[in-house]
């Protein structure tokens, strides 16, 4: 049996003339909470949507637990395997939250009640308030609970806090967290909160343009990614920097390096320079991300 629960291969989707995936590469144990980041535009529901098999791929793999993703027309017993929350959070409008509870529960062997009780009290979600009067925040909360309650062994969330304020969203990152320790449920979330992400994810990709530029354990990231400040005592011509150095600008005599790996070497050659004086800080999340999407 596969160690990951989600996998990809060189995946390629293109609608019309435009490229939406351009072989993207991603790689989600099982157990792991997986933050998915990248722009508008970069290819994530596009991706989400593949996984669902509610697209075909036009070149490249996709796998569920090491088995192809099925098509849109097949795969109902892997399917009862994932639970789904859109970024639209459609439900049918005309049902309250108790009836959409019943009507979902029958088509999940597996269901939890007692999981289905917990997030009714937890989300506050009123029974009997149909669908259309909830708000957005509240639908959100309802499709976690149908996506958590009927044991799905991964949880597909597409900007799953999106509506929700702040104490709500302290509450759902919270209980996916204790979901992920407690049944060992996969996590693969796309969001744009990239503080929430760090706050709650192990793993993160980000990607833009169909592929991926970053990827891997976050904690390991944090610690491989560095900022070095190198101030020269005048404003220096070109410096051909040692591997690592991803990223480099220049203001006048300061030169900041966004390096990835390699960090002693590049610190030892900035301070082998004449006179120049050498800081190094750590980066955030926020940083990589901004640093990868802003220049491609």
């Amino acid at each position: 049996m596969s160690s990951l629960a989600i996998e990809t291969t060189a995946l390629r989707k293109v609608f019309k003339d435009q490229t939406a995936l351009d072989g993207l590469d991603l790689q989600v144990q099982q157990g792991s909470i997986f933050g998915f980041l990248g722009r508008n535009g970069a290819g994530k529901t596009t991706t989400i949507r593949l996984l669902m098999g509610f697209l075909k791929s036009d070149g490249g793999a996709a796998r569920l637990f090491g088995e192809p993703v099925p098509g849109p027309a097949g795969g109902a017993a892997l399917r009862r395997r994932i639970g789904f929350v859109s970024e639209e959070k459609d439900l049918y409008p005309y049902m309250t939250v108790r009836q959409i509870i019943r009507f979902t529960r029958p088509f999940f062997p597996g269901w939890r009640d007692d999981l289905e009780r917990r997030y009714l009290e937890i989300f506050d979600l009123p029974p009997n308030r149909k669908v259309s009067h909830l708000s957005k925040g509240m639908r959100s909360k309802l499709m976690l609970l149908l996506a958590i309650s009927h044991g799905a062994e991964i949880l597909i969330l597409d900007e799953p806090t999106d509506g929700l304020d702040p104490a709500v969203t302290e509450d759902v990152l919270r209980e996916l967290v204790a979901l992920a320790a407690a049944e060992g449920t996969t996590i693969f979330f796309s969001s744009h909160q990239l503080v929430e992400v760090e706050q709650i994810a192990d793993h993160v990709a980000i990607i833009d343009r169909g592929r991926t530029v970053v990827a891997g354990a976050l904690d390991e990231l944090k610690v491989q990614y560095q900022r070095l400040r190198v101030v020269f005592p005048q404003e220096p011509s070109r410096v051909a920097w040692v591997d690592g150095a991803e990223r480099v600008r220049q203001d006048g005599r300061t030169v900041s390096i966004l390096a990835s790996h390699n960090v002693e070497a590049l610190v030892s050659q900035a301070r082998s320079l004449p006179g120049t004086s050498v800081e190094r800080y750590p980066v955030t999340l926020k940083e990589i991300f901004l640093e990868h999407v802003r220049s491609n």
